[in-house]
């Protein structure tokens, strides 16, 4: 299994562009063989076991999403997915936001020869509150989860 790790967030992203530094902003990556699109990353990270429990917690509040709806994303058919509206899309990144743009979402897949630098990142709008600056730490840990989870099931 590739490491997760945490890095600064590239400039040239869509997060890094469209979410300024008044925004908590992050990014975590995992390099991994082969060419992975980002209708595949995108596919594996909301299919992904790891992301269960945020699918059952969004079926709790009428906004689930199953593996047809993250297909759809995935493919470009649809500019929709659970709790999260596409932002931006570009042939290797998205962003997308959620339905209080409270916080955002960022994937990426960056060929790099023989392998495929996978991104992760999110962003949270008014970081200064107390109950955002809790959760961070929850947050981080578990970024790193949904991306492993995307990578295993890339494999």
């Amino acid at each position: 299994m590739p490491a997760i790790e945490p890095r600064p967030l590239p400039a040239d992203s869509l997060l890094a562009r469209l979410r300024g530094p008044e925004c908590y902003r992050d990014a975590f990556c995992a390099e991994v063989p082969g060419r992975v699109t980002l209708a595949a990353f995108i596919a594996a990270f909301y299919g992904s076991g790891a992301f269960l429990p945020e699918r059952l917690a969004l079926h709790a509040i009428g906004r689930s999403g199953g593996r047809a709806e993250a297909a759809a994303l995935a493919e470009a058919r649809a500019g929709r997915f659970a709790a999260w509206t596409v932002e931006a899309r570009e042939a290797d990144q998205i962003l997308l936001r959620d339905f209080r743009d409270f916080t955002c979402s960022w994937l990426q897949a960056e060929p790099r020869g023989q392998t495929t630098r996978l991104w992760f990142g999110s962003g949270l709008r008014h970081p200064e509150r107390t109950v955002a600056r809790a959760l961070v730490p929850v947050h981080r840990w578990y970024a790193r989860k949904l991306l492993a989870g995307a990578v295993r099931g890339l494999r």
